[in-house]
């Protein structure tokens, strides 16, 4: 089933509109593991690992509650990179607004430090329109940790939602699965829509600046019906729940209709 899924996944990212390979730049010893994705470096340098989320800790944030298996997914990346040196590769978009580095980590010896988060659980794909590099292969290892439930994954906090759960009140960043069942394109903005009521049922939107991404890798909205997709992204409430697509990478096809 993996190797199946991560097929059509090439299929979709590996396109014309596909992301840039990533560009090494710089290196430097991991100092100190801030949480489950952030780090920083002999040099001063803040890196938020870039295209993964671990569960989230406070870190002085009021009213934040600790995400489960936060503390774990720390102790998971101090094993595998403090006091190690790293090289950073970028795919996209470099700094944050926070100024963190937006990097892929690689120790000396090639392990990817993104990947073998995902593998054991302890993060999940996390990717933005301005940084899709490698998104592919990290779905593939996701994937892996998911079908072992292992990490992230043996805990109902994390689980994928099917679409007919959704329900007004809950909103946050997701993992959603359904059946599409009738598409439509208005004034430039696609939508998928997943019941026979789009006010109250769960819908997909690409808004009309990312059409144009979609498209070059692709991905065509009539062809969307009948399909099973898992998408990811924040949900929110207008007119349903809703979870706005920014990039392809956001949409998984979990089969065809021939």
């Amino acid at each position: 089933m993996a190797m199946r899924l991560f097929i059509i996944i090439l299929l979709l990212c590996t396109g014309p509109g596909a992301a840039a390979p990533l560009v090494k730049s710089g290196q430097g010893r991991v100092v100190e593991v801030v949480d489950g994705d952030t780090l920083f470096l002999d040099d001063g340098v803040q890196v938020r690992l870039v295209g993964i989320q671990a569960p989230k800790l406070p870190l002085g944030r009021r009213n934040f509650k600790t995400w489960p298996l936060a503390a774990e997914a720390k102790r998971a990346l101090e094993t595998l990179s403090l006091d190690r040196v790293v090289k950073l590769s970028y795919g996209g978009r470099r700094t944050d607004r926070y100024g963190r580095a937006l990097a892929h980590l690689h120790r000396e010896d090639g392990l990817w430090l993104q990947e073998q988060l995902l593998r054991q659980g302890m993060a999940r794909v996390y990717s933005f329109r301005d940084n899709r590099a490698v998104v592919p292969e990290m779905l593939a290892a996701e994937q892996a940790a998911r079908e072992g439930k292992l990490g992230i994954w043996g805990h109902r906090w994390y689980r994928i939602w099917q679409q007919e759960e959704l329900h007004r009140g809950l909103e946050g960043f997701f993992l959603i699965e359904g059946t599409v069942l009738k598409t439509a394109q208005i004034r430039g903005r696609i939508y998928l829509n997943f019941g026979q009521d789009w006010r109250q049922d769960f819908t997909i939107t690409v808004a009309p600046r990312d059409r144009k991404l979609f498209e070059r890798s692709g991905f065509a909205h009539g062809a969307m019906v009948g399909q099973r997709l898992r998408v990811r992204g924040w949900l929110k409430h207008f007119n349903g729940p809703s979870i706005e697509a920014t990039h392809p990478e956001q949409i998984e096809l979990l089969n065809r209709v021939n």
